[in-house]
């Protein structure tokens, strides 16, 4: 099912579109939490900590995956809002052979290199081999990875946001179970956990590119499709390489957080191995979000109607707001619990930590919130270097405070450089949207 993103009002028609997104994104998040959770509950505190851990490492090749995504996504959309669905179909086969290409090389950069990873980033010795073994296992399933992701943007592209959810969830549903399976019926561990993502994102892949197929089927055109096209590669790696850059930073600079983390013991580490991915499914989400505005922006710039993109922001800050009251409200009020749920013991440290983390960050997702709006328009009409100005300056100062704060406040030092990079960060994706769009 296609859907016009150019026709209707804005408001209603970002809702009906960006909600499935949203309900899909919390299903994704769900594979990394059911890890960590499985783990921490059935395995043990140590295997809390090198899921979480090796977390931030796989972070790495989810922006790969998800540049692919958002550039596909954004580039199919302009072509899709024009009606030429020839270059739809051209779009979609050069992002799957260029996608091939870039999975391959990375897979074997992974294999070679992962364990001088984990040693730069200072993993405690008791969780090495747990943390080398998880991530040996989710390398192999990149090719998994990286085809749903693209299949996940061009769903997106052509107005179809329903489709992936129910992949999604019924995926990510099957995850928990095999991986409860794999863990206390089958005693496998960690390695368990690891192989029970590979199997159920495996299975959502293949399906997906499947119905993608059928999709592209469906749209008729005069001309035959071109299998790979440079003119279009490139206009693709525009948006993707920022946004890959944008990705890998990031996770980069995790990893420099991760490390100074890893400073304060096994015990903290899970802790924020919990907290950080209950966080991490809130900004996925929004960030998800974003990339609905992006399509629907490159939709309706495709179509030459701009005025709805300005439309689009309204709505799109309006919506994220109506989400973020209910989230905060509970990590707030239930952070305890929710935290919990990944740990065997009620008490202690680690516990202490991510509800610690937790109540410092929720409140400000109202501010990054509107950031991630703003990107995702951005994105969608290609202003990737105003784009990358903001991401860039938020996480280069969550870094530096995480680094120095520390030193003098421990861990709430560590917590407290979220909320400030996201201000500054949000104050200029604004700023740089109403500079470069607004009329």
């Amino acid at each position: 099912m296609t859907k016009d993103l150019t026709e209707g009002k804005p408001e209603q028609v970002l809702w009906a579109f960006c909600l499935p997104l949203f309900g899909s994104i919390i299903f994704q998040q769900l594979y990394n939490i059911a890890d960590s959770l499985v783990a921490g509950k059935f395995v043990g505190e140590n295997a809390l900590a090198a899921v979480g851990n090796s977390y931030e490492i796989t972070l790495i090749f989810i922006a790969f995956a998800f540049g692919c995504n958002i550039g596909c996504s954004v580039i199919t959309s302009r072509f899709f809002g024009a009606k030429d669905y020839a270059n739809v179909k051209t779009a979609v086969h050069t992002t799957l052979v260029s996608g091939a290409v870039l999975c391959l090389f990375l897979m074997t950069g992974g294999f070679l290199f992962c364990g001088r990873l984990l040693a730069l980033i200072k993993t405690p010795e008791e969780i090495f081999a747990d943390s080398a073994l998880y991530l040996y296992i989710y390398i192999g399933g990149l090719p998994f990875l990286f085809f749903y992701n693209i299949a996940t943007g061009i769903f997106s592209a052509l107005g179809d946001s329903k489709t992936p959810f129910w992949f999604l969830a019924a995926s990510s549903t099957a995850n928990i179970a095999v991986d409860i399976l794999f863990v206390t019926a089958f005693d496998m561990g960690v390695a368990g956990v690891a192989w029970a993502t590979f199997l159920c994102q495996g299975v959502s892949c293949i399906l997906s590119i499947i119905v993608v197929f059928r999709h592209l089927s469906s749209l008729k055109t005069d001309k035959k499709s071109a299998p790979f096209s440079w003119s279009i590669f490139k206009s693709i790696c525009v948006v993707a390489i920022p946004s890959i850059l944008q990705q890998s930073f990031i996770s980069l600079g995790n990893i420099v957080i991760q490390s100074v983390i890893n400073g304060f013991g096994a015990s903290v580490i899970a802790g924020y191995a919990a907290s950080v991915k209950l966080n991490n499914m809130v900004i996925t989400s929004f960030t998800t979000l974003g990339n609905g505005i992006s399509n629907f922006t490159s939709q309706n710039i495709g179509a030459g109607k701009h005025s709805r993109v300005h439309e689009g922001f309204r709505a799109g800050c309006k919506m994220v707001w109506m989400l973020c009251i209910p989230i905060v409200a509970l990590y707030l009020l239930g952070g305890k619990w929710l935290v919990f749920l990944f740990m065997e013991d009620a008490q202690g440290p680690a516990l202490t930590t991510g509800v610690q983390m937790l109540r410092i960050l929720s409140p400000f997702y109202f501010v990054i919130s509107i950031k991630l709006v703003a990107d995702g328009i951005l994105r969608g009409a290609s202003l990737m270097r105003q784009f990358m100005v903001s991401t860039f300056t938020d996480l280069i100062l969550r870094v530096i405070l995480a680094i120095f704060l520390s030193k003098e406040l421990g861990t709430i030092g560590i917590w407290m450089a979220w909320p400030i990079g996201w201000a500054i960060g949000t104050s200029l994706s604004v700023l740089l949207y109403k500079k470069s769009l607004q009329p």
